[in-house]
């Protein structure tokens, strides 16, 4: 107990001087002043600087290394609002020329990373057609094991690809000149579009193969609808993409903690000099695990349907990733660095999450309305689409059932189907808009509040000093 409450003082006193030490200028005299206009001139400022400073400290913490965490996030969190406040102002005084070397900066480097992706998705796009070409090489059918290289080459490249741009991503982020927290921003929506893209781009080529891009002319597409010649059991095919792109996101994960954090973390505790500092301990990122966890699910979406197993496979991958990273995370890694807001993440993951939901419904209900199923395999052999067994299957029903499903899709059921919804969206919307207002209200109450306390203190001032005045 008696640790615990030195642990507590020596963060509250760490913390204190942490504060003093943010309002301190470069001469080493109190700007308490200039901080207040601050914190008044700029909008939802005063609310952000007086939750960190005066409710950010969590006094039920227990032990040192708690309360070094605590501080360092603390400290990152002022560092955040402050390097934002002064971008804000060196951007107000920027000239045209610097202003036109900042773009000019930006520019290339976006050009740099729009290049990266280009080249990854094209990668994607050749390794597709080039394994089914490469599997009809007398030398690779003779060899079982470049065999099994070319029916993973899509996987292997989709998941090296995975891995090895997103350090990239992080090194340019901080060369274009934006603060931490949009520059973590930008990293993670580069990543998010390499990995739906990149999904995207295998889905694509798979099309082209399967429908002979798009030409139901063509001679492989003329008699079945599909290119049977190569792909006899297309469903098949896409289920097995799906599972290998699962296969080896979980072999990925395992061999960068076997063979990149452990390493670093024996270097570093073998190397205490220089060499040790350099490499450092694995950071854990919690945006990087989450978008691995919706890359994860999003495959899952896309190849449930041909691979019914997939999901329980995607289970048990959750379940081992999770007890390694729970390892790894108290054994190798250390704290990050950079955190990832609540209030972005709050509305971040979850849009990315119905991105990818959006990414993988459209090519499993084309796969449903318009391909024709495979006529070799399948429990959908002999209908002109994978939709045309649903009307097949109803009319089996008793009589009553059919009756209540036709119903569910007559005008009688989507019209007030569609007013209830719109009504509440309305309702939703206007509550979400009082509230809105609501709140900036009483923002602009204590703004007026703080206002009156500064006026109010700078009279104070004045009249003792005139009434201490000789």
């Amino acid at each position: 107990m008696g640790r615990a409450v030195q642990g507590h003082v020596g963060g509250a006193c760490s913390f204190g001087w942490l504060i003093l030490k943010g309002l301190l200028d470069e001469r080493g005299e109190c700007s308490v002043s200039g901080l207040k206009q601050t914190l008044l001139a700029e909008s939802g400022a005063l609310t952000s600087y007086s939750h960190r400073v005066f409710s950010a400290w969590d006094f039920g913490l227990c032990g040192d290394g708690h309360v070094r965490l605590r501080q360092r996030s603390i400290l990152y969190e002022l560092q955040v609002e402050l390097e934002e406040a002064v971008v804000r102002r060196q951007a107000a005084v920027r000239t045209l020329g610097q202003q036109a070397r900042v773009w000019s900066v930006r520019i290339l480097l976006n050009l740099l990373v729009i290049a990266l992706l280009g080249a990854a998705f094209y990668g994607v796009y050749w390794a597709t057609g080039a394994a089914v070409r490469l599997q009809e090489m007398p030398p690779v059918q003779q060899m079982p094991l470049l065999k099994l290289g070319v029916d993973y080459l899509p996987s292997i490249f989709i998941s090296g690809v995975n891995f090895l741009l997103p350090p990239v991503f992080k090194l340019i982020a901080p060369l274009e000149g934006y603060t931490r927290s949009r520059q973590i921003v930008f990293v993670l929506l580069r990543t998010v579009f390499l990995r739906l893209a990149s999904l995207l781009v295998l889905l694509f080529s798979l099309w082209n193969q399967i429908t002979c891009e798009g030409k139901a002319e063509a001679e492989e597409c003329k008699t079945c609808g599909y290119n049977y010649k190569e792909l006899p059991c297309w469903e098949t095919r896409l289920g097995q993409e799906m599972y290998k792109l699962l296969l080896f996101d979980l072999l990925t994960g395992v061999a960068i903690m076997l063979l990149i954090q452990f390493p670093r973390k024996l270097l570093c505790g073998l190397c205490p000099g220089a060499l040790g500092r350099v490499v450092g301990t694995q950071e854990f990122q919690v945006p990087d695990e989450v978008l691995g966890l919706i890359y994860a699910q999003t495959v899952v979406w896309v190849g449930s349907f041909f691979c019914p197993l997939l999901p329980l496979l995607n289970t048990a991958k959750f379940l081992l990733l999770f007890y390694l990273k729970k390892f790894t995370l108290f054994s190798t890694c250390s704290p990050a660095s950079r955190t990832f807001r609540a209030s972005t993440a709050n509305f971040f993951f979850p849009m990315v999450l119905l991105l990818g939901l959006a990414v993988s419904a459209v090519p499993v209900l084309y796969s449903i309305f318009l391909i024709p199923p495979s006529k070799l395999c399948g429990p959908f052999q002999g209908h002109s689409s994978i939709w045309a067994q649903i009307p097949e299957s109803i009319s089996s029903l008793p009589q009553t059932v059919q009756n209540f499903l036709f119903f569910l899709g007559t005008q009688a059921f989507a019209v007030p189907l569609l007013l209830i919804s719109s009504i509440l969206m309305a309702y939703t919307v206007a509550l979400a808009n009082s509230y809105g207002r609501l709140i900036s209200e009483l923002k602009r109450q204590i703004e007026t509040e703080a206002r009156n306390k500064v006026f109010l203190a700078q009279r104070a001032v004045a009249l003792s000093s005139a009434n201490g005045a000789p």
